[in-house]
């Protein structure tokens, strides 16, 4: 009823009623409301306006640590692990369609909505286990440009290590750029890695009836223990916490009207900004399994797992020169790609969480920094097939953490206190929790087999 009435007479206040307490500052304050969508446009403008925030979450979902756990994937098992891949993108479409929707019906990012609906010590143990989620994924981004840079340059592994640490400057440069330009540098990467793959993909030639078949789930993947693991491994590379965090804020980066109506269509918008975003990310995920499958599996070089083994193989099993530069490169521009968006994700969630506000250059050098240091120790004492290990099991602890992330947000988007006439739907809504239930099952078995040790390799 008061819904409808706001709703036809003008401003749309975010519901403060269903919260314990009441918002105390906008999520990323210096980008908020900075990105203008003008009266008046027609569908296809409209749409671009609104369309960047979704890329800068697909990036999250194609990171060197999806590299890892889809080459793994597709050498071990071929195609199979590709129903792993088209499942946890159709998850990721409906939770971060989730995500964008609490962000423009509340006024609120994920974290500070955390911080307004729980005690302090529940919301202070949310923010620990969302910083080592991060600090995990700050991990696979350092190993993974440090990686690129020994393939592309021969740069050693624990010097190609440290040089991320630089990444701050880039940062800090960009913070003072506009939140369109970082969009644009984000999408452009993107672009680079998606035509590389591309490439790659003409040149391994797979049977296009074996990758379709690959779409269809397997009971193996259930069954089999070593093939569960790299399963949610993929999951956690692809469903991503930290980015549930960022894409419920960086929505907030567009300047629409706040009316009921001018909040649903900023909702219906950014829903479709994501969508198409993430299926790009699931086109270079996918790629990424079917070139592994075609190259090395169908060889018989099952045991090729680790990403400076695919670079060394692709040109000569592929007989093609480039092959390897190419896929260094869209390693490089992944990693890279994934610094800009992390530090971003690292800022709102200390920011949402904790209220405190911090230069985002600082915020990035000590994230990097607790990332570095295990993966200077795991690339001088074990080399590459340290490292390699290193990120796929960052994977996995992200996979872990999804849960923590996931639970409050169906749960906040299901509340009509907190949402208002942009509650989620019913049906949506049963098909979230479905969703959720299906990422904390697989979770407890992975965590089951781990530590009762079985999973095998």
């Amino acid at each position: 009823m008061n819904g409808t009435n706001t709703e036809k007479d003008g401003a749309a206040k975010a519901p403060e009623e269903g919260w314990r307490q009441a918002r105390t500052s906008l999520s990323l304050a210096e980008a908020h409301a900075t990105v203008k969508v003008p009266k008046g446009l027609g569908f296809w403008r409209k749409l671009l306006a609104f369309s960047g925030p979704g890329y800068l979450v697909a990036v999250g979902y194609m990171d060197p640590g999806n590299w890892a756990t889809d080459i793994a994937g597709g050498a071990q098992f071929g195609y199979t692990l590709l129903s792993v891949i088209a499942l946890s993108s159709l998850m990721a479409v409906l939770l971060q369609s989730l995500c964008a929707r609490l962000g423009i019906a509340t006024g609120r990012d994920l974290a500070q909505a955390c911080r307004d609906h729980y005690s302090r010590p529940v919301a202070f143990g949310l923010w620990v286990l969302c910083e080592v989620a991060i600090c995990a994924c700050d991990l696979a981004e350092v190993i993974g440009t440090a990686i690129a840079l020994n393939l592309l340059f021969g740069i050693p592994l624990v010097w190609g290590v440290c040089l991320t640490a630089l990444d701050v400057v880039l940062v800090l440069w960009l913070a003072h750029k506009g939140f369109r330009l970082l969009e644009a540098i984000v999408i452009s990467l993107m672009l680079v890695i998606a035509l590389c793959f591309g490439l790659e993909l003409f040149f391994a030639k797979p049977v296009m009836g074996d990758v379709a078949a690959g779409l269809v789930p397997s009971a193996e993947i259930i069954k089999n223990p070593a093939m569960l693991y790299v399963a949610i491994g993929i999951i956690g590379a692809t469903v991503m916490p930290h980015n549930l965090y960022l894409h419920s804020s960086i929505v907030q980066t567009r300047k629409y009207e706040q009316t009921w109506g001018g909040k649903a269509e900023a909702v219906k918008f950014a829903t479709i900004d994501s969508t198409v975003a993430l299926f790009l990310a699931f086109f270079i995920n996918a790629a990424i399994l079917v070139v592994a499958g075609a190259v090395f599996h169908a060889q018989g070089r099952t045991d090729v797992g680790e990403i400076q083994d695919a670079y060394l193989l692709l040109s000569p099993m592929l007989g093609v020169g480039v092959a390897s530069t190419l896929f260094a490169l869209a390693l490089l521009a992944s990693g890279q790609n994934s610094t800009l968006t992390g530090t971003l994700a690292g800022q709102i969630v200390m920011e949402g969480f904790l209220n405190i506000r911090m230069r985002p250059w600082l915020r990035r050098l000590i994230t990097r920094l607790i990332a570095i240091v295990p993966a200077v120790i795991c690339a001088a004492i074990y080399g590459e097939s340290g490292t390699a290990k290193l990120l796929v099991f960052s994977q996995v602890v992200l996979s872990l953490q999804l849960p923590f992330a996931v639970i409050p947000l169906v749960m906040f988007t299901s509340e009509k206190k907190k949402m208002g006439s942009l509650v989620t739907p019913p049906w949506l809504r049963v098909l979230a929790w479905v969703v959720t239930a299906v990422i904390v099952v697989l979770n407890a078995k992975l965590l089951f087999d781990f530590m009762f040790g079985s999973r095998s390799g």
